[in-house]
């Protein structure tokens, strides 16, 4: 009976938020999620980043499936008072009824298959142009081509990280290693760590990984305050050092995309071989150690070492369009500080997310992730069914007033490199002191 419920208050469900003490809400119930978030599959960041907070809309965003009906076993027994739900909601959760209902979630036509069976192609393509060819333009070839095995390796990666691209748990790690850790040399449970912290908190500058790029880039002057990042756990020191580097940021974005491979390569080791909990930790070495034993083995078969070199930047230059891409959906969007809010998760998508506009082509090429907003709003969701479900996206925007922003690649990269030189200005506004840097005075002298 109705009356017979016990409720708890936002504000008391608010006090729930910390490690061995996690609650969430989730359609007017409270959940205690305290010792299932080291068992997350997500991870517990997400649930560490949401507890304390109706979770409703990012439950059903990555959970459109059966995980509904493991929930029962955490119910507190209570229920959130004055539990209410917006129109944007409403909406947004009734889209997500209608595409399951549809089997879209299901669907995922046979994008795996043809994706990893271009990168075997590829594979066995750059294999006989390095050891059977003897041409510089040849080797050269074979790198723009190693290039874009590893960027359709991503793809593969990124898909089986968000859904099953294969038909049992199993295959579907298996895919992750092989595309991920064998293949790209970047562990599958890295992404899977940083990749589910920037879904939940979309564009928070001190919250999602993805924009906590000091002291190389920095999107907005807010990060000139040294914020910690909730992260990683540490200060993002805005510095003299900082300040010199991000001062220039709109003429080093692209240089550093070309070797921003190396930085994934660190990240990895630096988790893995950390105290940190890691899922498969063993798993994840063996696939690293794989792709350290071919990748060094084929680049020592070119005949000298300027080929060599010229062979591993032309290889690390091609992906650079893979990380130009994933800055562009995020860097010149809306951006916000503090922890995000499960309540206005269609809102916040929305306002931190930037499609790119294409022609079905080019599908392949960007892995699906062009519509940024799409895979954002509904992560589950097969990137064959993205294109398909635009314009309902764009109907919900326009019915709520809120932004659809769909740029073609060159706007996009344009307004990538305004955003960062608008930054690059401020940082090179004194009146923000940091410590005297004589390299600083030297470059940027006024007075």
């Amino acid at each position: 009976m109705e009356s017979d419920k016990k409720y708890i208050t936002a504000q008391e469900l608010k006090a729930h938020n910390k490690p061995g003490d996690l609650w969430i809400c989730i359609n007017g119930e409270v959940y205690n999620v305290s010792d299932w978030a080291k068992e997350h599959p997500g991870g517990e960041i997400p649930l560490l980043n949401l507890a304390g907070q109706d979770v409703t809309d990012s439950f059903t965003a990555y959970h459109p499936g059966t995980a509904w009906q493991y929930l029962p076993k955490f119910f507190t027994g209570y229920h959130l008072e004055d539990f209410k739900v917006s129109e944007v909601s409403e909406d947004y959760r009734r889209m997500v009824r209608e595409l399951s209902k549809s089997g879209m979630f299901e669907m995922k036509g046979h994008t795996a298959l043809w994706s990893l069976t271009s990168v075997a192609i590829m594979f066995l393509v750059v294999l006989h142009g390095v050891l059977s060819c003897h041409s510089v333009s040849a080797h050269l070839g074979s790198a723009v081509l190693l290039g874009m095995l590893w960027m359709q390796s991503a793809y593969v990666g990124h898909d089986s990280g968000h859904y099953r691209v294969m038909s049992g748990r199993g295959y579907n790690k298996l895919v992750q290693l092989v595309t991920g850790n064998c293949l790209t040399g970047i562990s599958i449970a890295w992404w899977k760590w940083t990749h589910n912290a920037h879904h939940i908190a979309c564009n928070s500058l001190d919250y999602d990984p993805d924009l906590q790029h000091i002291p190389v880039f920095a999107v907005s002057s807010r990060l000139f305050d040294s914020m910690t990042s909730s992260f990683y756990g540490r200060k993002l020191n805005f510095d003299c050092f900082a300040r010199f580097l991000i001062s220039y940021q709109h003429w080093t974005f692209y240089p550093v995309m070309c070797v921003a491979r190396v930085n994934l390569y660190v990240q990895t080791l630096l988790l893995l071989f950390s105290n940190r909990k890691v899922p498969d930790r063993a798993l994840n070495i063996m696939g690293i150690l794989v792709f350290w034993t071919w990748f060094p083995l084929l680049v020592s078969c070119l005949p000298n070492w300027p080929e060599r070199f010229m062979f591993v930047l032309t290889s690390f230059a091609v992906t650079s369009i893979q990380h130009v891409q994933f800055c562009l959906n995020h860097f010149s969007a809306n951006v916000y500080v503090g922890p995000p809010k499960g309540n206005d998760w269609f809102e916040k998508q929305t306002n931190g997310t930037l499609d790119i506009e294409c022609s079905p082509w080019m599908d392949w090429f960007f892995g699906g992730l062009q519509f940024q907003l799409e895979h954002h709003l509904f992560p589950r969701l097969p990137r064959c069914q993205l294109r398909k479900i635009s314009p309902l996206v764009r109907d919900l925007c326009s019915k709520h007033n809120l932004p659809y922003k769909s740029l073609s690649f060159w706007e996009a990269n344009r307004s990538t490199i305004r955003t960062l030189r608008t930054a690059a200005m401020e940082a090179r506004d004194l009146t923000n002191p940091v410590p005297k840097n004589l390299l600083w005075e030297a470059v940027n002298t006024h007075g």
